[in-house]
Order: C-alpha cells, then structure tokens, then sequence
C-alpha cells in the first residue's frame, strides 16, 4: 500500500510539473566548457514551428560566481529560412546593485530568463537560426574579453503567448 501512495504521489506531481509549462514550444541549452570565447558562437535552430500562433522568445543564462560582472552583452543574430537575418546588441542586467547575483536557485548556480522578443510570429516555412556571441568588454577597453568566466549555459526558448 505505501508503495503505491508513493507512486500515486509521484505521478501527480510529475503531472503538475509537465500541465505548468504548457507554454513551452522549444527549449535547449547548450554548455560553455570553461569559458565562452569571444569567437565561440551558440547556435540554436527551430524547425515545424506555427505560423498562425504568437511566441514570446527568451535567452536563459546560467552562471555561477566566476562570472564578475554586473551586467551581460549579447549579439543575437536570428536568421529566417529565406536568408534575412535580424542582429540585435542586447544588455541584460545580471546583479543587483549590492552584488547578488539576479537569478533563480539555490547556492553558487543562478538561472536568469531573459526577454528577447515578445509576440513573434514565424510565418515562413523552414528552420530559424538563432546565434548568440557574448561582447562583453573591461570598462575603457577596446578589444572584448576573450575569455568569459562563469557563464556555465546559455538556452533559448520559445513560449506560446497566451492571447
């Protein structure tokens, strides 16, 4: 009997976890082995997406506490099936102004979800190209930071709006 009220228990908590993201249409990370060069570029691609439906799309970020910046610089470059491609130099505030990392979790690793674009529609048919290259520079710098430390993933994902 106790097993079976440890699975019952189990399966509507596994229920529950899966009916909270009924939003989520795509959703990957990819790891950054000990830094992300400047030269490194993360590549995402969507494929069989709707065209009728509006997407909220986010860049999610974790980072543990190497990464000594306050805020983050991104190149996001989204390319179309026909070719067109949108580039876009985005800031995102990492710490709040005392130091502490922004950011969901427990201990040195903190999640952020981060606004890309809002209500997207992707009318043509064919796979989208997402890439992301960290810009991050020292303050006065010219040349980017080669090596960025304590950026661990970097994910894209795309949610349905809920119109």
């Amino acid at each position: 009997m106790h097993k079976l009220g440890v699975f019952l228990l189990g399966s509507i908590f596994l229920v529950s976890v899966i009916s909270c993201d009924s939003k989520q249409v795509y959703d990957e990370y990819k790891s950054i082995p000990n830094a992300w060069a400047k030269d490194s570029v993360v590549k995402f691609e969507i494929k069989n997406i709707d065209s009728l439906q509006t997407y909220n799309l986010f860049f999610n970020v974790r980072n543990n506490s190497d990464y000594k910046y306050n805020n983050l610089f991104l190149i996001s470059k989204m390319q179309f099936p026909n070719g067109k491609q949108i580039t876009d130099t985005l800031e995102y505030e990492m710490a709040y102004p005392n130091g502490d990392f922004m950011g969901t979790g427990a201990g040195e690793v903190k999640e952020n979800k981060l606004w890309y674009k809002e209500n997207v529609r992707f009318l043509e048919d064919g796979a989208y190209t997402v890439t992301l290259e960290q810009a991050m520079r020292e303050n006065g710098e010219v040349e980017g930071i080669k090596n960025l430390e304590g950026i661990l993933e970097i994910g894209f994902r795309v949610e349905k709006t809920t119109n």
